[in-house]
């Protein structure tokens, strides 16, 4: 089960009702973790976010840095973009604060899914997430 297909199956249910907020949390010990994290990022900029995020898990561990920028152009990339992008570390702030924030509150699993503060650590089904996510909604009113 990959978690990119639940987490759209679970924005298509809650149209409106739900924010999804995606934080990076490279793994210390792998070779090419900061690198897919940014090759992610990059792809976001040009809004192929789950697009890279999927490639990345289908080809894992193939993740250098040759690999990710072939992993750009199979995807339609702006790949001289892309490769500018991955190269420069422009997003490494970012994956940086993901990080700090991954270690304050403890966390040193993934996936872990927080709903209302709620941690869900794994992957789950979608019937998982569906139960604590009406709940919540239920006790919000909404």
């Amino acid at each position: 089960m990959a978690v990119g297909p639940i987490v759209k199956q679970i924005l298509q249910t809650y149209p409106g009702k739900i924010r999804l907020v995606i934080k990076n949390y490279p793994y210390k010990y792998r070779d090419f973790s900061k690198i897919a994290a940014e090759a992610s990022l990059a792809a976001r900029d040009q809004g192929k976010y789950w697009e890279m995020h999927d490639m990345l898990i289908s080809h894992s561990p193939k993740l250098d840095r040759t690999s990710l920028i072939a992993y750009a152009g199979e995807l339609g990339l702006e790949v001289k973009k892309f490769t500018e992008s991955i190269d420069s570390g422009r997003h490494m702030q970012e994956i940086e604060g993901d990080l700090k924030l991954a270690e304050s509150i403890d966390l040193y699993n993934t996936p872990t899914f927080y709903i209302n503060g709620l941690q869900i650590v794994g992957e789950r089904p979608m019937n998982f997430f569906k139960k604590i996510i009406d709940e919540q909604l239920n006790q919000s009113g909404k």
